[in-house]
């Protein structure tokens, strides 16, 4: 079986894969002070009754790269590979600094220009961070925008002011908030509505043809209550996804040790 890891800020999403079906996911905290052997504790415990053959990895926090990746490899006796823009990708990254592009990107992008080849898609992922990646017709990765997300948002308000209280993330009621909770409510959730309608408006022009909008990640089912055009579609799954394909195109250079005693 594959295991896919994207290590976000918040989290570290683990897709498992057999084969081209996708069994389940797990979710750890993406916690800097646990150790490599606590890390392997965890793996241990989550993937006892798997035969984890292959692991590839798409990280955004620096921090957890080594550690992570060593627990991995020691516990499945393998050689993981991580993603990033000078690996096989199937697409051409076609960004001013594509090593600065964030590994998650990249496997969302992979993805798009695979589930829809010859279009041009933009990948909305409501993480950490709402970002936009953009792929023309001719699977070209060609940028995108990033933003706060909305829990970024919501806490960045908390922490900022000396009145605003902390809230949970929920259903905007109405746009003119009656009270401050649904004032913030109006304020996070529909201002990222519009945000997400102008950008992908201003995204097209410049592409100069519609795209297939693709919406990933936490908050786009509550995001999409405010849109004036709805998403083409929505795939919790997307970068998990991205990243099975990134392996699979990889798979002949990725070096595995076979361990002759693995539980």
């Amino acid at each position: 079986m594959l295991l896919t890891a994207d290590i976000g800020n918040t989290n570290i999403t683990l897709g498992l894969f057999n084969g081209d079906n996708y069994i389940n996911e797990y979710r750890l905290a993406s916690d800097k002070d646990l150790s490599k052997e606590e890390y392997e504790i965890l793996l241990k415990s989550l993937f006892k009754d798997y035969d984890i053959e292959g692991c590839v990895i798409a990280s955004v926090v620096e921090e957890l790269n080594i550690k992570f990746k060593r627990a991995v490899d020691d516990v499945f006796g393998l050689k993981s590979v991580f993603v990033d823009s000078t690996i096989d990708l199937g697409i051409k990254v076609k960004a001013d600094n594509p090593r600065e592009v964030g590994a998650d990107r990249l496997a969302n992008a992979v993805a798009a220009s695979k589930i829809y080849p010859g279009k041009p898609v933009i990948v909305i992922d409501f993480g950490t961070a709402t970002s936009f990646d953009v792929i023309n017709s001719d699977a070209e990765f060609l940028g995108g925008v990033i933003a706060p997300g909305i829990n970024t948002q919501v806490k960045c308000l908390k922490n900022s002011t000396s009145k605003l209280p902390k809230i949970d993330v929920s259903i905007s009621k109405s746009a003119i908030g009656h009270n401050t909770t649904d004032a913030i409510l109006s304020g996070v959730i529909r201002g990222t509505a519009c945000m997400v309608d102008g950008l992908v408006k201003q995204c097209e022009a410049e592409l100069g043809q519609k795209a297939v909008i693709v919406a990933t990640g936490g908050y786009c089912g509550l995001i999409a209550n405010y849109l004036t055009r709805p998403f083409d579609d929505v795939n919790q799954i997307l970068t998990l996804v991205g990243l099975k394909y990134i392996y699979d195109m990889n798979t002949s250079s990725i070096t595995r040790v076979c361990l002759q005693n693995k539980n």
